[in-house]
């Protein structure tokens, strides 16, 4: 039994293994998944020394607590929130050493809703489609974490990063989403249309890692009925009966019958990911590139 490991002692509501995804088999039905936060999952790896394809852990909200076979060295990134090792206080936002045996506390989130955890050497799980990546949508990839769950670690490649921490955004107090007309925004009245890019709506507690989900003025639509199922997109606006716009991520899938609004521009949805039940929501139209 390798000692390159990590024994989950503390799950978490939602610890999932995550890396870039595994994008080109939309055409299989095979979402993208991967980080829902891609920029503080790569800065959980370049902390440790890793490469950027290299698996971390996503957690939500309540963290996760591991105890290493071996001494490794573990970066926390992403929402804010206290990190421990044996009880005593350690760096968030820096790389921090975890000797063998001792436990790592990831707690509960002070703002913002996913931290990620990058550990030298990567979480080491058999790929998938050439993913580690766990995709709750299709099921592909390792399943969420649970109590007892031994996780194997690859080699540490590289030092980890010379910094006490580095600066990383704050969870959104207002999530602002750069909106471009999606293909059937004709479905829908002016009115609604309208509403879309001037309202405030809410993310509402729904939400998960398919999509996020909104609370506000419902949108009316201008046809009845429904679509035969056609291609969906990273960061489509999709408009259930409800009315309410729910925002795809990562486990989004491949196609859908409901028509799509518009198109949120792939840099906003990192903030989406961290937006907490009752941020404020703003879809700003631009133009198409």
């Amino acid at each position: 039994m390798s000692d390159r490991a990590l024994v989950v002692v503390r799950s978490g509501a939602l610890t999932t293994v995550q890396d870039r995804g595994r994008p080109g088999y939309a055409h299989l039905g095979v979402p993208r998944s991967g980080a829902l936060d891609p920029p503080a999952a790569a800065l959980a790896n370049r902390l440790v020394g890793n490469g950027p394809d290299s698996a971390v852990l996503e957690t939500t909200l309540d963290g996760c607590a591991l105890r290493p076979r071996s001494t490794v060295t573990v970066a926390v990134t992403g929402a804010p929130c206290p990190v421990t090792v044996s009880g005593r206080p350690a760096a968030w936002g820096g790389p921090v050493v975890v000797p063998a045996g001792e436990l790592l506390e990831v707690g509960t989130t002070t703002a913002g809703v996913r931290a990620y955890l990058g550990v030298g050497g990567g979480v080491a799980v058999e790929p998938v489609l050439g993913s580690r990546a766990t995709d709750l949508l299709s099921g592909l990839g390792p399943p969420p974490l649970t109590d007892g769950t031994v996780l194997p670690l690859g080699a540490p490649a590289g030092a980890p990063a010379r910094v006490d921490g580095v600066p990383q955004p704050c969870p959104p107090a207002e999530l602002v989403l750069r909106v471009v007309p999606g293909p059937r925004a004709d479905w829908f009245t002016a009115g609604a249309v309208r509403d879309l890019t001037t309202r405030v709506y809410r993310v509402s507690s729904a939400g998960n890692r398919i999509g996020l989900r909104t609370e506000g003025r419902a949108l009316e639509r201008a046809r009845p009925g429904e679509l035969p199922s056609e291609g969906m997109v990273l960061g489509a606006v999709q408009v259930p009966p409800d009315g309410r716009p729910v925002v795809f991520l990562a486990d989004h899938p491949t196609t859908g019958g409901y028509p799509v609004i518009a198109v949120v521009r792939a840099a906003d949805l990192p903030a989406a990911a961290q937006a907490v039940p009752g941020t404020p929501v703003r879809f700003v139209p631009v133009r198409r590139r």
